[in-house]
């Protein structure tokens, strides 16, 4: 067993002197979500769903996108709302053109392929069980803020 250690724990510092001389940060986002986001814009879609999402003419309220308006002030965002359907707000999410969707979504959501979806969280008010938020797929260090987030201010 310890020739077996040995053999890989050269490796394994060769790698963990890499990463950190290379300046790669884990959890990463390849398309740069976070930075771009702070300070800057958050694009949110929403689709509405009872108290959760609210739609007014243009104007987005409810208790998801009240979340989602604090959480863009915990990283000195603006958020720009886009309204529409899952699958739509999916398709946003993939091209590129969303940073985050909320609406009804729980973690028995078909489209956890196409993006990634939060921890559940059922303390969201009017949430009829535990609810999600979409974020693009592979964007670590977006989704692990939004979670931190999410677990300070609402799993209280």
């Amino acid at each position: 067993m310890g020739r077996w250690r040995r053999v890989w724990s050269v490796p394994l510092l060769v790698l963990s002197l890499c990463v950190a001389g290379c300046g790669i940060t884990v959890p990463s986002d390849p398309q740069g979500t976070l930075d771009r986001v702070r300070g800057g814009e958050l694009r949110a879609g929403a689709s509405p769903s009872g108290g959760l999402v609210t739609i007014d003419g243009t104007g987005v309220g409810g208790s998801l996108a009240e979340i989602v308006d604090d959480f863009a002030a915990s990283v000195d965002a603006e958020v720009t709302w886009t309204i529409g359907s899952e699958e739509d707000l999916v398709d946003g999410l993939e091209t590129g053109d969303l940073d985050l969707a909320i609406g009804g979504m729980t973690d028995a959501t078909p489209w956890s392929t196409r993006v990634a979806v939060t921890r559940s969280y059922d303390s969201i008010p009017g949430a009829r069980g535990p609810v999600v938020l979409f974020a693009p797929l592979g964007e670590n260090a977006w989704l692990a803020a939004l979670e931190g987030y999410l677990d300070r201010e609402v799993a209280r």
